[in-house]
């Protein structure tokens, strides 16, 4: 998995990067080659003033196809908002690969079917 993170209007510890880094390997390990490129944004919306403005946005490419999956998530807890985030990326990969499944498998059913009428 190529993951590149980028953290805007905050600090970039390596805890932070390393809990990032850990995440990501949690929600799309158990997908092997199928990720490709992902990108993790981490913004500070408000700056210091504090509040529920802490975004992680992450893009994530589903290979072969290429298709890049989008998750977002936003909390006053910076941590919450990457667990948010790693979560919902991780679900909606699963998605993915489930809606592909079902699509060749209707294929591989019309293609048996018109080859028994023949």
């Amino acid at each position: 998995m190529d993951a590149d993170i980028r953290i805007l209007s905050t600090d970039l510890t390596e805890a932070l990067q390393s809990y990032i880094e850990r995440r990501l390997h949690f929600s799309l390990g158990r997908f092997g080659g199928r990720v490709g490129r992902v990108r993790v944004r981490i913004t500070d919306v408000n700056g210091p003033r504090g509040g529920p403005d802490k975004s992680c946005h992450i893009s994530a490419e589903l290979l072969p196809s290429g298709m890049t999956l989008l998750q977002q998530a936003a909390d006053a807890n910076l941590y919450t908002a990457i667990g948010q985030a790693t979560e919902g990326i991780g679900r909606s990969f699963s998605r993915a690969l489930g809606r592909n499944r079902e699509r060749k498998r209707k294929r591989e059913t019309v293609r048996f079917s018109r080859q028994r009428q023949s």
